[in-house]
């Protein structure tokens, strides 16, 4: 599915042409301005996975970020627009194919880690309440309580199942939500499979961070359904080459200048990979 069409940036002389019209001169940074423009980056055409390509400072955050400030779409975490930002937005224009649903939402790796701190931190405190949890057990187990009124029917019922359980089943009852079975990795994956539902456009700022190449894979296998079968369209940021074979992607290279569209294989990062495990090809072979 095909939400938004293309995406215009302003080109040089349309920063130009602002700069000319202000009277501010007291800021040392136009940020965005001068980052895309810089690689030559005027237009994105846009397919149901598009995927920015480029190397730190190549402006492919920049551009999710004045994408998914442009058409509005949700987002989590706090972004430092700076003081050009908004005036660098109304500058593009948005050519939109069909309305953007409203579960439409930006992820970047700030909303991953901020998740997952607050699992930890969650964890930390179902460790707290583990502990004394156990030495409620031991102390229920092995009490020589007796009923003396109804005010003592919980104490009881409390007695009861500690002495019908083990200690691990006695506690995990007690904590029902025990999230720590998830590893980062793990949590990092289900947050995406949370916030992706049906029919919309998501923009993911280098989704791979904190996941291993497994989770990389599942995650690219669920981005591929996602968009073949569940009408969702994704703009990404990544070097992951599990991400950059997704089926049927555009891919544009922000290292080069100007920008290129490619194909996955050709890229120097997937090259990089694909050279050392050639040179290490009869390492894999058995005997």
């Amino acid at each position: 599915m095909i939400y938004i069409k293309d995406f215009t940036f302003p080109n040089a002389d349309m920063e130009f042409n602002f700069f000319m019209g202000i009277k501010r001169t007291c800021y040392d940074s136009y940020y965005p301005f001068r980052i895309l423009s810089k690689h030559n980056l005027n237009r994105l055409d846009f397919e149901p996975v598009t995927i920015l390509y480029g190397g730190n400072g190549s402006g492919k955050s920049t551009a999710l970020n004045v994408i998914a400030e442009k058409t509005g779409i949700c987002r989590d975490s706090i972004y430092n627009k700076s003081n050009f930002f908004q005036d660098y937005v109304e500058i593009c224009k948005m050519n939109p194919e069909e309305k953007l649903p409203e579960n439409s939402r930006i992820i970047t790796s700030d909303d991953v880690f901020d998740y997952m701190l607050n699992i930890r931190n969650l964890n930390e405190g179902i460790d707290l309440k583990r502990e004394t949890l156990f030495d409620e057990y031991l102390d229920a187990k092995y009490s020589h309580f007796q009923m003396k009124s109804m005010a003592d029917y919980e104490q009881l019922k409390k007695v009861n199942n500690a002495r019908r359980k083990t200690q691990s089943r006695f506690v995990r009852g007690e904590v029902m939500d025990n999230v720590r079975e998830y590893s980062n990795g793990e949590s990092a994956f289900f947050y995406f499979t949370e916030k992706i539902s049906e029919n919309g456009v998501y923009s993911l700022d280098e989704p791979e961070n904190s996941l291993s190449p497994k989770r990389q894979m599942e995650l690219m296998n669920f981005l591929e359904d996602s968009a073949r079968f569940f009408g969702c369209q994704f703009i990404i940021s990544t070097h992951s080459p599990f991400l950059l074979s997704m089926r049927g992607a555009r891919i544009y290279n922000l290292d080069k200048n100007p920008v290129t569209i490619e194909r996955w294989t050709d890229l120097e990062n997937v090259r990089t990979y694909f050279d050392f495990f050639k040179k290490h090809e009869k390492e894999f072979q058995s005997d």
